[in-house]
Order: structure tokens, then C-alpha cells, then sequence
């Protein structure tokens, strides 16, 4: 049994998906409904930009969706459907191109959604005020405790349950700061403050969450194709109106990525395709379980070994 899962913020990088554009009309398609979507060349910007703009929030969101969709629609071209899997998921704002992929949210609404969950997202706490950082060797139990105590008044919370080695934390910057060194005493290996414009996954987020409300009670979300397992729940969706709600609360609750693995692995998942640039999530995977059988396709020679 397969699951289909998409990355989130952090895998891209200058070129991602023009070899697919190139070699597929259909990915091809992909980025011009993107571009005409958001009324500029994005795709531009993806193949052939510097990766400082890209790397804006903003700009990544939806160039990252585009990508992965993109290495989704070849596969469908080499005669791999979504409906191949038995459950679609994403990190975050993959959450959204796992959606997209299941027909339940058209490409168009899709990259709407996430220049504006992007931008959003950036403007909801200055530059400066918050941060993040990844502790690693500590389980989510553990760092949610050290994010309490570290709080005292200001926002800490652990933001990414990603895998059995590693969360992260987000929050005010002095907050999580402190939340960095009690790890450190409290047995992690390392606690790394990460370098990202604003505090994702927390509280500080709720004007962004407020801002993704508004505009979800206006797009037309449709039953997926393939279950879809979110972030906030970590168990699988399909119900419009779920999906309404989980895509608001995801904004500043917790990627619960780790139990999400777990559930479509005690449901019989034993292969998990990473469609889409970079190999994160396939890392993650992997830690949870040796035994569960990873790949990626992210590119036209990716695609190759299939045949």
C-alpha cells in the first residue's frame, strides 16, 4: 500500500520542476495555471530568479506547490494516478498540494491560498520578534514540556512533532531561546536556532489563521480523490467542510508529521512516494521506521526508474 506526501517550505531551490515542464506538457501546465493564477511569472522567478526572493514566504509557497505538482501530474503521465495511494498527506504547506493533487482544491485557488497564507504569515509578527529552533534527541512529550517552561508569559510552543529525533519550536525569540538551552540540560543532542523569517506554527500566527478564515469560507473545497491526512489531526479527511477547518487550525497548531507517518503506516502503508523537489520528508520517514520503503520523484530521471 502507497501514500503520496508532498514537502513543505525549505526544499527549494533555482530550476526545481523546469526539466519536468520541459519533458511533460501537462507539468508544463501546472505552472502557467499558477502564473496565470497570481498574475505574474512565478515560474520566472522559480527556473531562472535568485533563490533570496524565492526563499520569500510569499514565493515559496506557491512555487513549491507548483513543483510538486507538477512531478505529479508526470507521473499520472507514466500512468501513476493519485488514486494509486491510499492516503495523501503533506508537511505543512505540502498539506496543500497534497490537497490540490486529490482534486479537492483547484490549482488556481491553491496558489491564491498560499500567496496569501505566505504573506500572511510574514506580516503577522514583525521581523525579529519570533524564531525557531529544532531540538534534536528529545521526544514531543519531552519538548512540550521544555516549551512550557520555557514560556513564562511569552508564546513557546513546540511547533513540528517532524520525527522520533527531531522537534521544533516556536515562539517569541527570547522564549525560545530559553526553550534552546533547557533542552540542552534536559539531555538533547543539539537545539539549533533555525534560520526562518517569522515564528510558523504558533500563536503568533493567529492573525495569518484569521486571514486564511476569511479567505476559505470563500474557495470551493471539493471530497478528495484519496484521503487526506492532515497535519492537526494526524488521521485522514475527506469531509469539505474538515478540510475547511483543519487548513485554519493548521495555521497555528502543530505538524504533527510523526504520528502521521505512524497512522498511514498502521493502516498497511508499507511504500511512501516524496513527490516533489528536495528528499526531507523521505529523511524523516526513514527515521521512523527502517523498514518502510521511500522514494522520490522530484524530476524527469526520477521518474525514469519507475519504467
Amino acid at each position: 500500500m502507497k501514500a503520496f506526501v508532498f514537502p513543505g517550505q525549505g526544499a527549494q531551490t533555482i530550476g526545481m520542476g523546469k526539466a519536468l515542464a520541459d519533458a511533460y506538457p501537462a507539468a508544463a501546465q501546472i505552472f502557467a495555471e499558477v502564473d496565470d493564477a497570481l498574475g505574474e511569472n512565478l515560474s520566472g522567478l522559480i527556473w531562472d530568479g535568485d533563490i533570496e526572493t524565492l526563499t520569500l514566504t510569499a514565493n515559496a509557497q506557491p512555487a513549491l506547490m507548483a513543483t510538486s505538482l507538477a512531478a505529479m501530474k508526470a507521473l499520472e503521465a507514466e500512468g501513476h494516478a493519485i488514486t494509486d495511494a491510499a492516503f495523501v498527506a503533506g508537511h505543512s504547506l505540502g498539506e496543500y498540494s497534497a490537497l490540490a493533487a486529490s482534486g479537492a482544491l483547484t490549482v488556481a485557488d491553491t496558489a491564491k491560498l498560499l500567496r496569501l497564507r505566505g504573506q500572511s504569515m510574514q506580516d503577522a509578527v514583525p521581523v525579529g520578534v519570533g524564531s525557531m529552533a529544532a531540538i534534536l534527541g528529545l521526544d514531543f512529550e519531552a519538548v512540550q514540556s521544555v516549551a512550557a517552561d520555557a514560556a513564562q508569559g511569552e508564546v513557546c510552543q513546540a511547533a513540528n512533532d517532524n520525527d522520533p529525533t527531531q522537534v521544533v519550536v516556536s515562539g517569541h525569540k527570547a522564549a525560545v531561546e530559553r526553550a534552546a538551552e533547557i533542552a540542552k540540560d534536559r539531555g538533547a543532542k543539539r537545539a539549533v536556532i533555525l534560520p526562518v523569517s517569522a515564528p510558523f506554527h504558533c500563536a503568533l500566527m493567529q492573525p495569518a489563521a484569521d486571514a486564511m478564515a476569511a479567505a476559505l469560507a470563500d474557495t470551493t473545497i471539493s471530497t478528495p480523490q484519496t484521503p487526506v491526512v492532515a497535519n492537526v489531526h494526524a488521521a485522514p479527511i475527506s469531509d469539505p467542510d474538515q478540510i475547511r477547518e483543519s487548513l485554519i487550525a493548521q495555521v497555528t497548531g502543530s505538524v504533527r508529521w510523526r504520528e502521521s507517518v505512524a497512522a498511514m503506516a498502521a493502516a498497511g502503508v508499507t511504500e511512501f512516494w516524496e513527490i516533489g523537489p528536495g528528499k526531507a520528508l523521505s529523511g524523516m520517514i526513514r527515521k521512523f521506521d527502517r523498514a518502510l520503503t521511500v522514494a522520490n520523484f522530484g524530476t524527469p530521471d526520477d521518474i525514469a526508474k519507475l519504467t
